[in-house]
C-alpha cells in the first residue's frame, strides 16, 4: 500500500507552506511513520531546512523520470528522507508546462510501489500556482492549505480552492482538501482572532482546530537546519505543530 501524500500549497508567499511541511513530516517521523518530503520550490527552503543540499540528484531527476528510491536521501532528522531541490527546477517548471501530460510527471514519479515504504510523503509546493503546484496536486491524496493570520493573505483563497477542485476534475479525482491552516497567528491582536472567526464562518470544518502561533523559535529552526520539534520541542510552534500532525492523520 503506498504512502498518504500530501501537498502542502498555497499561491501566496510567507504563509508558512514550507514551515508546515517540515514540522508535520517531523512529527510524524517521530510518531513512528516512515516519511518523505519532497521539494517542489526552486528556492528549496525545505531542503535546507532540514540541513541538506542538493549536490547531486534532486526533484528535477525525479521529474525527469529517475525513480524514487534512487533520490532520496536521509534528512538530519531520524526517520525523515528528502528529495532535495535547487535552483534549476525554475527552468523545469516553464518546461513543463509545454509539454504532453506534463502535469502528470509527479503522479507518474510517485505511482504504485514508489512510495510503498513510506507511510506519508509531503510535497512542498512553490508560492504560486504554476505547472510545479499542478503537478503536486495531481500526485496528491490531499492538499493542506496554509493561511497567514492577516487579511490580505485571505484574499485569493475561495479562488484558489477553486482551482484545486479543478485540478480534482480534470487530473486526480481522488484529490480532497485536509484543510486551511491558520498560521503566524498573533493571539495579543483583535485582527488574528477576526481573521480566525472569518475562516471559520466562511469554511467551517475545513479550517484547523488548531492553529500555529507565531513563533521565534520556529523563525530559528531552519537556520539550524533542523525542524522546531528538534530545535526546542518545548516551544509553542513545535506544539501547535504535533496538535496540528495528529488532527492531520485523522483527516488525510
Amino acid at each position: 500500500m503506498g504512502a498518504r501524500i500530501v501537498a502542502v500549497a498555497n499561491q501566496k508567499g510567507g504563509v508558512g507552506k514550507t514551515t508546515t511541511a517540515i514540522n508535520l513530516a517531523a512529527c510524524l517521523a517521530e510518531a513512528g511513520e516512515h516519511c518523505l518530503l519532497v521539494d517542489l520550490d526552486p528556492q528549496a527552503n525545505a531542503t535546507s531546512g532540514l540541513g541538506r543540499r542538493a549536490n547531486g540528484h534532486s526533484t528535477l531527476d525525479l521529474l525527469d523520470g529517475v525513480p524514487l528510491p534512487e533520490l532520496t536521501i536521509p534528512s538530519s532528522f531520524a526517520n525523515l528522507d528528502l528529495v532535495p531541490a535547487k535552483p534549476e527546477l525554475a527552468a523545469t517548471s516553464v518546461q513543463l508546462s509545454a509539454l504532453e501530460g506534463g502535469e502528470r510527471y509527479l503522479s507518474d514519479a510517485l505511482a504504485g510501489d514508489a512510495t510503498g515504504g513510506y507511510g506519508f510523503v509531503f510535497l512542498d509546493c512553490p508560492p504560486a500556482f504554476g505547472p510545479l503546484t499542478v503537478n503536486a496536486l495531481a500526485a496528491a491524496d490531499r492538499v493542506l492549505v496554509p493561511v497567514q493570520a492577516e487579511y490580505y493573505a485571505l484574499e485569493g483563497l475561495s479562488q484558489l480552492l477553486g482551482s484545486i477542485d479543478l485540478v480534482k476534475r480534470r487530473l486526480n479525482p481522488r484529490l480532497g482538501v485536509a484543510g486551511i491552516l491558520l498560521t503566524m497567528v498573533d493571539g495579543r491582536t483583535r485582527l488574528a482572532a477576526e481573521v480566525e472567526a472569518e475562516l471559520r464562518s466562511h469554511f467551517g470544518e475545513l479550517v484547523f482546530s488548531t492553529t500555529v502561533p507565531r513563533s521565534i523559535r520556529l523563525a530559528e529552526a531552519p537556520s539550524h537546519g533542523v525542524p522546531a520539534i528538534a530545535y526546542d520541542r518545548r516551544s509553542a510552534g513545535a506544539e501547535a505543530y504535533w496538535k496540528v500532525a495528529m488532527e492531520l492523520v485523522e483527516r488525510a
